[in-house]
């Protein structure tokens, strides 16, 4: 038996653009990509905890360094540029081997988007 399991978060990021022309998905860091081992492509479901809106689109990789995560197409409804956000992807997997997976989670801060370094 598979079942859906997170695969990566990243917890608590700004919008810092939203671009209505554009066909859709949301463009972020690629060094937040790196971090949260997501990929170019991906589904990923995203929550505003500004307004509870909850979607569904695919990642794009942006500037790395940079801190953008763009909301692009209809998905640039879905939120204000400072609004704060919540990016997940989930994987399939064997019931058992899911015991066993341990999710990439990151926190970066909120003001800069950049991986907070210890």
């Amino acid at each position: 038996m598979n079942i859906e399991i997170l695969k990566s978060k990243i917890h608590r990021v700004a919008v810092t653009e939203a671009n209505i022309d554009y066909i859709g998905s949301i463009t972020i860091d690629e060094d937040l990509m790196d971090a949260a081992n997501l990929i170019a492509y991906e589904k990923v479901s995203v929550v505003n905890l500004n307004n509870g809106e909850r979607f569904d689109t695919y990642v794009i990789k942006g500037v790395r360094g940079s801190g953008v995560i763009c909301l692009n197409g209809p998905a640039a409804r879905k939120a204000l540029v400072g609004d704060i956000v919540i990016i997940m992807s989930y994987a399939s997997m064997d019931f058992q081997a899911a015991r066993d997976f341990a999710p990439s989670i990151i926190f970066p801060d909120t003001s800069t988007n950049k991986l907070i370094t210890g």
